[in-house]
C-alpha cells in the first residue's frame, strides 16, 4: 500500500486526503514531513509523524477502523454535529477534528490563517445554525492557551461565539483549574480529553474512556487499549514492541508514559520521563537543562517544571544562589530565553530563575528534583 505526504499547514489538502483515505479508496497520506520508506500497512489511512519528548521523530500508523472507531465513540458521548477546526491539521488533535466531520457527513469549518480571537468568531459565524429548520450542534477541539485567548477576548468584549458550542474539546496539556473555572462561568462547555496519536487522539473524556476504551494502571504507569490504538511505528518493531503490550489474555495495551491513578475515573499526576507539555508541545527538561548548563555561569542548574495557567506547564532554572552574585538576573533570563527558543522551540523557554541556597541532593547524589518543584511552587516564580 503506497502513501501520500500532504502538506499539514493546509488543512484543506489535509482534509482532501483524508476523504479518500478514511471514507474512499484513496491512499494512506502522511503527515508531519514523515516519508514512508516502501510500503504501509493494508488499512493504513494516515501517518502523522512528530518529534516526540525525546527529539528522535516517530510515524504513528493509525488505520482507518482506529480513526473511525474514535471519531463514533466521540459522537456517541457528546453528540454529533457540525465541527469546526481551530487546530493545525498536521497534528492527531486536528486530525480527529476532520475525521469527526467526515463521518458525520457533514463539511467541516475551517479557521483559516493563524489562530486569534477575532478568525475563530469569523468562523464560528459562518457555521449553520439549523439543518431544515433543526438546529444543529456545533463542535470544536482547543488546547487551554487557544481557550485563554478567547476567554480574555470575551472579557474585553468580543462575541467569539465560544458559548454557542455544545462542547469544547481541551487537550493537549492539563487544563489548569483557574481556567477551567472561567470557562464554566462563562456559560463554555468544556470537555477535558485525554489522549495522544497512538490513540487516535483524546481516547479520555473527562477522566472517563470512551465506549470500547479501557484504561489500566500498571506499575504507575497509564496504558490504553482498545480499537483506538495506532498500529505502532512504521519501520520501527523494536519500538512499536516497546510500547504496544500484550497482556496475559492477548490484549494489547499502548504504554503512554505518564503516572497516575484510575478508579474509573482517570487522574494523570505527571510523566516517568522528565517531559512536560507546553502549548501542546512534548518539552524535554533533560535537553532544556544540557543547554542551559551551556551558558556562563549556569554550569550547575537545574531545571524543573511548574504548572503554568495559560500553557499548562512551563520550566524555572534553579541556580545557587552564590553563582548569581552581581549577575543581572533579568538580563541573564533573557539570555537564557533566546538561546533556549533558537535552539529548541518557543515552548521550551524556561518562565524564571529560581535563586536557592543550595541545589539540594539525593542520597543518590543526583539533584533533588522533587524539593526544587516545591520550592518553585512556594516561590510562585
Amino acid at each position: 500500500m503506497r502513501a501520500e505526504p500532504v502538506e499539514g499547514d493546509d488543512p484543506r489538502a489535509v482534509l482532501r486526503g483524508l476523504r479518500g483515505a478514511v471514507l474512499g479508496a484513496g491512499p494512506a497520506i502522511t503527515l508531519g514531513g514523515g516519508v514512508p520508506a516502501g510500503e504501509v500497512p493494508s488499512g493504513t489511512a494516515v501517518i502523522v509523524t512528530t518529534s516526540g519528548s525525546t527529539g528522535h521523530p516517530k510515524s504513528v500508523v493509525l488505520s482507518r477502523s482506529a480513526l473511525t472507531s474514535s471519531a463514533l465513540a466521540t459522537a456517541d458521548r457528546i453528540g454529533s454535529g457540525a465541527w469546526l477546526l481551530a487546530l493545525p491539521a498536521g497534528y492527531i488533535a486536528g486530525v480527529q477534528v476532520l475525521v469527526r466531520a467526515l463521518v458525520s457527513g457533514r463539511e467541516p469549518a475551517i479557521l483559516a490563517g493563524s489562530f486569534s480571537a477575532h478568525a475563530f468568531a469569523a468562523a464560528a459565524g459562518a457555521m449553520a445554525s439549523s439543518d431544515g429548520g433543526a438546529a444543529v450542534p456545533m463542535y470544536t477541539s482547543l488546547v487551554p492557551a487557544q481557550l485563554q485567548t478567547l476567554l480574555d477576548a470575551e472579557d474585553d468584549g468580543v462575541r467569539t461565539g465560544l458559548r454557542r458550542f455544545e462542547a469544547v474539546l481541551v487537550g493537549g496539556q492539563a487544563l489548569a483549574a483557574p481556567l477551567a473555572e472561567r470557562a464554566q462561568a462563562a456559560g463554555v462547555r468544556v470537555v477535558r480529553t485525554y489522549g495522544a496519536s497512538e490513540t487516535s487522539g483524546g481516547c479520555v473524556y473527562d477522566g472517563v474512556p470512551l465506549d470500547g476504551v479501557a484504561v489500566r494502571i500498571d506499575d504507575g504507569e497509564v496504558q490504553v487499549a482498545g480499537p483506538v490504538l495506532a498500529e505502532g511505528y512504521l519501520g520501527e518493531p523494536e519500538r512499536t514492541a516497546a510500547a504496544f503490550v500484550h497482556d496475559a489474555a492477548g490484549r494489547r495495551w499502548y504504554r503512554t508514559g505518564d503516572l497516575g491513578t484510575f478508579d474509573g475515573v482517570l487522574r494523570v499526576t505527571g510523566r516517568r520521563d522528565n517531559v512536560i507539555v507546553s502549548g501542546g508541545v512534548n518539552v524535554s527538561l533533560d535537553r532544556v537543562e544540557r543547554l542551559v548548563r551551556t551558558l556562563p555561569g549556569l554550569s550547575g542548574a537545574v531545571v524543573v517544571a511548574v504548572a503554568d495557567e495559560r500553557w499548562g506547564e512551563a520550566s524555572v532554572i534553579a541556580v545557587p544562589a552564590a553563582d548569581l552574585a552581581g549577575t543581572d538576573v533579568v538580563a541573564l533570563l533573557r539570555e537564557v530565553r533566546s538561546a533556549v527558543g533558537e535552539a529548541l522551540g518557543a515552548p521550551a523557554r524556561p518562565r524564571a530563575i529560581l535563586p536557592v541556597p543550595a541545589i539540594p541532593l539525593l542520597p543518590s547524589g543526583k539533584p533533588d528534583r522533587a524539593a526544587l518543584r516545591a520550592a518553585a511552587a512556594r516561590a510562585a516564580v
